[in-house]
């Protein structure tokens, strides 16, 4: 078993579509072993997505990310990354195929209602910033 981080984005949850993600999630076979709804500050936003400082996007990501609440999550299955970057489908939801949680539910290459881990590294650190290990079940 391998575990992944997931994040149900600011977008998705304020769109009243965190239950109907959880559905899918557990539809997929997967166990959700870690969940938390947060409110990030702009400084945890910041933290969380320090990879992409320099990048030209990182003040819009940050924003949105601290624009309101989320729902973190750490998911368990046999190869838990790739199963659930494919549920989740390409960045940019107009081009996530359909029955993706992107294509659903996304609105934009900024708002793509989900996150996830694209590694065991990534997952390593992902979940280590939200959750501490006696949360994790």
């Amino acid at each position: 078993m391998e575990r992944t981080f997931a994040i149900i984005k600011p977008n998705a949850f304020a769109d009243g579509n965190s239950g109907k993600i959880i559905s899918r999630i557990y539809q997929e076979g997967f166990t959700i072993v870690g969940l938390k709804k947060l409110y990030l500050s702009k400084v945890e936003a910041e933290g969380f997505y320090y990879v992409h400082k320099s990048r030209p996007f990182f003040g819009e990501l940050t924003e949105f990310m601290s624009s309101g609440p989320c729902i973190a999550m750490v998911l368990e299955a046999d190869n838990a990354i790739l199963k659930w970057r494919d549920l989740m489908g390409a960045t940019n939801p107009a081009q996530a195929a359909e029955g993706t949680l992107r294509r659903e539910f996304g609105k934009s290459l900024g708002e793509n209602a989900t996150h996830g881990s694209d590694g065991p590294e990534t997952a390593a650190f992902e979940i280590g910033y939200f959750f501490a290990g006696l949360e994790l079940l």
